[in-house]
């Protein structure tokens, strides 16, 4: 049986993932209110191109998590919530972990209790794989014990407590995903495969990274959105319950960088930038998801090969020509 999601909040609306999620929500009809930053200047990041049009099912509206007043206003009369509102850049954590610890627990906080006094039928928060760190076991499974070896994986696992302690504590029907290494279309190019794509498109033949042997889990964005709305929209028996999110496949970054090269049909070395490089014990060195408890749950599986994904993020990067334009790209 498939839930009603109702009238639906999105925090984070105008991010990387937070953007498909929105555009998936619309195209299936929902009635959403994309929650983006305050910017002095009223943009709605990747949600620019809605700004001028008038639609009943899209409401843009801007803010910021950590104001609890804010975000009460805002949670009021919706059914269901995506919360995925965060700081995510692990190098500035270490230069700046208070302004994680605002952000990422006590804005999640905020939305935890509007949420709470709004009746929200259903709240789905934003984890990350990060929180894990090095793997002590593969594939890592729920049960894989959380370890904060970042600021910033320290704060997501703070906020994944926040919004457990309220559904142990005060009913909150929540539900958590946790995803792995999400890539695609509109990602930031600090992240890595927009930092390799970027650098062979401008035609290095040097690739700059930091360590190139930790392994992860890419999953594209599409598969990463389909997981959001499979715990928004499954049964009861979600509540409470923490869902990982990948493909179950683990590639070390020397290696995406050798398969990129080859969708781009070039030559390339890599030669590393210590700016790039975590600190030693900070470092997650292997990442792998095992996603079969999502799938026992909701049925979700992944659709896109890493080798498939990567051509549709080159396609669209060269189509872009690095600029923000959500158009370019085919699903």
């Amino acid at each position: 049986m498939v839930r009603e999601l109702g009238r639906i909040l999105v925090t984070g609306a105008d991010g990387f993932i937070g953007s498909h999620l929105v555009e998936k929500l619309i195209e299936q009809e929902h009635e959403v209110t994309a929650l983006c930053i305050y910017n002095s200047n009223g943009h709605f990041g990747w949600l620019d191109r809605f700004a001028d049009v008038k639609s009943e099912k899209l409401h843009l509206v801007l803010g910021d998590i950590r104001d609890a007043g804010r975000i009460r206003d805002l949670v009021a009369g919706h059914d269901t919530v995506f919360h995925l509102a965060s700081l995510i850049a692990i190098p500035y954590s270490y230069q700046a972990p208070q302004s994680y610890i605002d952000t990422n627990i006590s804005g999640t906080y905020h939305i935890a209790q509007a949420c709470l006094e709004a009746n929200v039928k259903r709240l789905i928060h934003t984890s990350t794989s990060e929180v894990y760190g090095t793997a002590l076991t593969v594939p890592i499974s729920e049960r894989h014990p959380l370890q904060g070896q970042s600021p910033y994986s320290a704060s997501k696992i703070g906020a994944d407590m926040i919004v457990q302690s309220f559904y142990c504590s005060f009913d909150l029907p929540v539900v958590t995903l946790r995803p792995f290494n999400t890539y695609g279309p509109r990602q930031s190019q600090r992240a890595v495969i927009p930092t390799v794509i970027s650098q062979i498109l401008s035609g290095a033949s040097e690739i700059k990274l930091g360590n190139i042997d930790p392994t992860r889990d890419f999953n594209f964005v599409i598969d990463t959105v389909n997981a959001f709305v499979s715990v928004a929209s499954g049964d009861e028996s979600l509540l409470g319950g923490v869902y990982n999110a990948g493909s179950g496949r683990e590639v070390s970054i020397e290696q995406m960088v050798k398969m990129v090269a080859k969708v781009c049909d070039r030559d390339v070395s890599i030669a590393s930038d210590q700016q790039r490089i975590r600190p030693a014990g900070s470092e997650v060195e292997r990442l792998l998801c095992d996603a079969s408890l999502l799938t026992e749950k909701t049925g979700w599986r992944p659709e896109y090969e890493l080798e498939q994904g990567l051509e549709i993020m080159v396609e669209w990067m060269r189509k872009s020509n690095f600029n923000r334009n959500p158009f370019s790209y085919h699903r």
